[in-house]
């Protein structure tokens, strides 16, 4: 019994931590900021999803004097997607393309961020789009466990 309950704790830190009120998913990744990067930009491209920008944000605070623990974003998407999302709901193209974001932490912990699309549908009214969201949040989902895995396996 009380490995069960070990077991059951372990998997509960594991999951991702969604934040309801603000929609962002984050997921704590076992590689640095870059390599998290790295195996999403490879695994969404493997995909055909688009990849639109890149942003090194600790590279361009140094640029201005400013220090800022590593943080980079990664701006993607998917038009066949995305498209359904916006001709629902036009502003919908304030939050598309998709962005997720590779941070460290104070303690040194490196998480990966997205937005959760049913937030966003939600945030823009779109109520017509059901499997188009599930469509995004299953593959957002594997592609971001894959990118926060050990060595990011398999990039």
């Amino acid at each position: 019994m009380g490995k069960i309950i070990v077991a059951a704790l372990i998997g509960l830190i594991a999951l991702p931590v969604a934040h309801a009120d603000t929609g962002i998913v984050t997921k704590k990744s076992a590689n640095s900021v870059a390599a998290t990067l790295d195996c999403l930009e490879s695994t969404l491209r493997a995909k055909g999803m688009t990849i639109f920008a890149r942003v090194d944000h600790d590279d361009g605070a140094s640029k201005v004097g400013l220090t800022l623990r590593p943080t980079e974003l990664l701006i993607f998407g998917n038009p066949k997607l995305g498209t359904q999302l916006m001709t629902s709901n036009q502003t919908a193209g304030m939050d598309l393309p998709m962005k997720a974001l590779a941070w460290q932490d104070a303690e040194g912990t490196v998480w990966l961020s997205y937005n959760d699309p049913a937030y966003l549908a939600a945030r823009h009214g779109i109520d017509d789009r059901a499997e188009v969201i599930k469509k995004m949040t299953g593959a957002l989902g594997k592609f971001s466990d894959k990118a926060t895995q050990p060595a990011a396996k398999d990039c």
